[in-house]
């Protein structure tokens, strides 16, 4: 599952996100969906949500349990 898709995202999903002032850093910023901001169903540079704590940002990370799905296909631990 990849951040690129809005029919991944949901609200209430735990995710991580890069914020616009750290694209050129690739930081990622964790915190749960509060509303999805892109309206197209499909971004290559991942959907735009905004957390509940208020940050902005695309989804590079959806975290699932204990595991997580990064963008680039890969598994955490």
């Amino acid at each position: 599952m990849e951040g690129k898709n809005r029919s991944d995202i949901r609200p209430g999903m735990a995710v991580s996100i890069v914020l616009k002032k750290d694209q050129r850093s690739g930081t990622l910023t964790e915190g749960t969906v509060q509303n999805i901001l892109t309206s197209s169903p499909f971004h290559p540079h991942g959907i735009k949500v905004r957390l509940s704590n208020g940050a902005v940002g695309r989804v590079k990370v959806i975290r699932q349990g204990f595991s997580t799905t990064r963008v680039d296909g890969h598994r955490d631990p």
